[in-house]
């Protein structure tokens, strides 16, 4: 078994041409979250990461083993619940107003200019639709923010303002979930359509 136990955030030092060159790992949120896992490469090597306590490893990281080889993460996908406004009366507010409830639930949230994702949950699927949310469901690579104490803060997940596309290069998403309102009980008014 190779062990890798330093990791690249993003490739940072090394050609880009080396790294799209490497093998890959596809891992989901939970493992890569782990400081200490087993994985297969792209080569079908066994891997066994140590990582200092704390490390996360995003889409985009790169892996170095004992002998100099370089593994490039790639956030698998995954199912995840993703958020929208409602598009016939919502407003991208609405997101700033699921993303303060869904954080006060300590909830890891994935944060996009125009959509929110978070892991399947359906008490929590229920309450954004009761706010007016669009929630589908989908399979997509999951990359919620780390925090502002984080260790990997410095970098964003990707798409915030830097144009990185999933070192896949792919979005993986299948929408199997329709668009549904319930009211929460509260008078929200006319909307001009039924829920």
């Amino acid at each position: 078994m190779l062990q890798a136990t330093k990791l690249l955030s993003q490739g940072q030092g090394l050609a880009p041409a080396l790294v799209r060159r490497a093998a890959t790992v596809e891992l989901d949120w939970d493992v890569r979250q782990k400081s200490r896992f087993d994985a297969t490469d792209s080569q079908g090597r066994r891997l066994g990461v140590f990582l200092p306590r704390g490390t996360v490893a995003r889409g985009g990281d790169v892996l170095v083993a004992e002998d100099g080889s370089m593994v490039r993460v790639v956030a698998a996908p995954q199912p995840v619940l993703r958020i929208t406004p409602c598009a016939e009366h919502g407003s991208p507010f609405d997101l700033v107003r699921a993303a303060y409830h869904l954080g006060n639930r300590h909830v890891a949230i994935e944060l996009k200019p125009d959509h929110l994702q978070i892991e399947p949950d359906h008490v929590l699927a229920d309450m954004l639709r009761a706010m007016h949310l669009t929630v589908q469901a989908l399979q997509a690579p999951f990359e919620p923010e780390g925090g502002a104490y984080a260790a990997h803060a410095s970098h964003a997940p990707s798409g915030w303002g830097t144009g990185h596309r999933h070192a896949d290069g792919a979005s993986h998403e299948h929408d199997t979930q329709v668009h549904s309102h319930e009211h929460d009980g509260h008078d929200h008014g006319d909307h001009g359509h039924s829920h």
